[in-house]
C-alpha cells in the first residue's frame, strides 16, 4: 500500500514568516467578533470601563487558547482542523437577556451549566451523524452565509435611529474595502494573493485614516498588561431553569459544528469520520465555554466564519490558526494591542467580513451541486429548509408574539433551517415517492432520478 511522502494541506508546517502573516490575517478578519461581543454586553448591562477591559482580555484569551486546542486536538479535545474560536452570537444575546432578567452571576452559571451539558448530551448526538448528509449541510452553509452577511451588514450601516445610520461615507468605506480585497486577490499570486483579505483590510484602514475616521488617542492610554479575573461577577448561581435557553442552543450549536467540521475538513483536504471527528470539535467548544464561563464570558465556540476565511485565502494549515491563537493570547495580555484592534472602523471590518462570509454561501452551493436536486426529496428538503431558515433571518420579529421559550428555536434561522432539512430528508428517505408520470416514447430518462423515485 502506497504511503504519502508529503503532508496534507491541513498538516503543512509553513515557514515562520508565513505563519505570522497568515495568522495575523485570521486574527484581523475575526477580531471584530470578540470585540463587538464584549462591547454589546458592556453597553447593555452598563458595566464599568475596567470590567469591560477585563472581559475583552478574557474573551481574547479563551478564543486564543481554543484556537490552539482545535488545531492540535489533544486527548480528543479539538478536531485538528484550522478553526479560530469566537463568542457565539446567539449565546451573547441570551447571556445579556439573562443578566438583565436575573443577574450576572446567574448568567455565568448558565454558561457553565451549558458547557457541562455538552459533555452529557454528546454521546447521544454522536449517534445522529447519519442524519446530516450533504443536502442538509449544504442548506446549513447557505443559511450561515446569509445570516452572517446580514449581521455584518448591520455593523456597516449602524444602529437604526442613530445620527450616522446608513451614512454614505460608511457604506463607501465598506465597499472600498471589498473592492481592495477583490483587486488584491486578482492582481497577486502566491503568498500575497493568499494575504488578499489582510491587504484589503489594511487598505480600507488607510482610507479610513485619510478620511479622519480613525482615532489612536486611546491606544496608548491605560495599562500595558491586562490579566483576566476568575469569577469577575462573584460566585456563579447555578439555576437550571434559567439556563434552559442556552441548553437548547447547545444542541443547535452541535448541528452548526457538524456542518462547519465537514466543510472545513473538505477545504483542508482531510478525510474525516463524522461520528468520530465532529465530537472532537464539540468537546473543544465545551471545554472553552466552560473556561469562558469561569472568566465571565459568554459561550466560546467554533464559527462559520472559519469556512469563509479558509476558502477565501486558500490557507488550510492548522498551524496557521494555532499561530493565530497564539497572537490572540498575546493580544489578551497586551492591552494596547487590543485597543489598537478596536480602533479599526466598523465599516472596514464589516467590508472584510462580507467578502469572507459570502464565500461560505459558495461552499454551500458547491456542496449542493454534488446533490441531485432533480430528485423530488432533495428538492423539497432544500426548499423547506430555506423557507424555515430564511424567514426568521430576513423577517425580524416574525415570532415575537410566540412564547419566549419557543422563540429561542423558531427565531434562530440556522436552527430552524437545519432541523427542517433533517426532518424533510428523513421523511423522503422513509417513504420514497412513487412515479406519477411516464416518459414519452424516445424521451431520455435520467437513471439516477428514476432510481430515486
Amino acid at each position: 500500500m502506497a504511503t504519502r511522502d508529503f503532508p496534507l494541506p491541513v498538516d503543512e508546517r509553513l515557514p515562520w514568516g508565513q505563519l505570522l502573516a497568515f495568522g495575523l490575517q485570521h486574527v484581523l478578519a475575526m477580531a471584530a467578533v470578540p470585540i463587538t461581543s464584549v462591547f454589546l454586553v458592556s453597553k447593555a448591562l452598563g458595566l464599568p470601563a475596567d470590567l469591560t477591559i477585563n472581559l475583552i482580555s478574557a474573551t481574547f484569551l479563551v478564543c486564543g487558547l481554543g484556537s490552539i486546542l482545535q488545531a492540535f486536538g489533544p486527548l480528543g479535545f479539538g478536531a485538528r482542523l484550522p478553526f479560530v474560536m469566537v463568542p457565539g452570537g446567539a449565546p451573547i444575546v441570551m447571556f445579556v437577556t439573562l443578566a438583565q432578567q436575573r443577574d450576572l452571576a446567574t448568567a455565568s452559571g448558565a454558561v457553565i451549566l451549558t458547557a457541562l451539558f455538552y459533555f452529557l448530551i454528546l454521546p447521544v448526538f454522536a449517534r445522529c451523524m447519519k442524519f446530516f448528509p450533504r443536502i442538509v449541510i449544504g442548506t446549513l452553509l447557505l443559511l450561515v452565509s446569509v445570516n452572517l452577511v446580514k449581521v455584518y451588514g448591520g455593523i456597516i450601516v449602524g444602529k437604526p435611529g442613530a445620527a450616522d445610520f446608513a451614512a454614505p461615507v460608511n457604506i463607501f468605506l465598506a465597499l472600498a474595502t471589498v473592492g481592495f480585497t477583490i483587486v488584491f486577490a486578482r492582481a497577486f499570486k502566491g503568498m500575497l494573493g493568499q494575504l488578499s483579505v489582510l491587504l484589503g483590510l489594511v487598505a480600507g484602514t488607510v482610507v479610513a485614516a485619510a478620511l479622519g475616521m480613525m482615532s489612536f488617542a486611546n491606544v496608548a492610554q491605560g495599562p500595558l498588561v491586562s490579566l483576566p479575573t476568575l469569577l469577575p461577577f462573584g460566585m456563579p448561581n447555578f439555576d437550571i431553569f434559567a439556563a434552559v435557553p442556552l441548553l437548547i442552543f447547545s444542541v443547535i450549536s452541535m448541528v452548526e459544528a457538524t456542518g462547519q467540521t465537514v466543510a472545513v475538513a473538505e477545504i483542508a483536504g482531510r478525510d474525516i469520520v463524522m461520528r468520530e471527528d465532529v465530537p472532537k470539535t464539540i468537546r473543544g467548544d465545551a471545554l472553552m465555554s466552560l473556561l469562558g464561563g469561569v472568566l465571565g464570558t459568554s459561550m466560546i465556540i467554533t464559527s462559520g466564519e472559519n469556512i469563509g476565511i479558509v476558502r477565501a485565502t486558500g490557507v488550510r494549515s492548522r498551524y496557521v490558526t494555532a499561530t493565530a491563537g497564539a497572537i490572540l493570547v498575546l493580544v489578551a495580555l497586551a492591552a494596547p494591542l487590543g485597543r489598537l484592534g478596536a480602533a479599526i472602523p466598523a465599516p472596514v471590518v464589516g467590508g472584510t467580513a462580507m467578502v469572507v462570509f459570502a464565500i461560505i454561501g459558495t461552499m454551500g452551493i458547491d456542496m449542493l451541486r454534488q446533490v441531485d436536486l432533480r430528485d423530488r426529496g432533495h428538492m423539497f428538503t432544500l426548499a423547506a429548509g430555506l423557507v424555515m431558515g430564511l424567514l426568521p433571518i430576513l423577517v425580524p420579529g416574525l415570532y415575537s408574539k410566540f412564547p419566549p421559550n419557543a422563540q429561542v428555536i423558531l427565531g434562530n434561522g440556522l436552527a430552524m433551517g437545519s432541523i427542517t432539512a433533517v426532518l424533510m430528508n428523513l421523511l423522503f428517505q422513509m417513504k420514497p415517492q412513487p412515479r406519477t408520470d411516464a416518459p414519452s416514447a424516445g424521451a431520455p430518462v435520467d437513471v439516477a432520478e428514476a432510481r430515486a423515485q
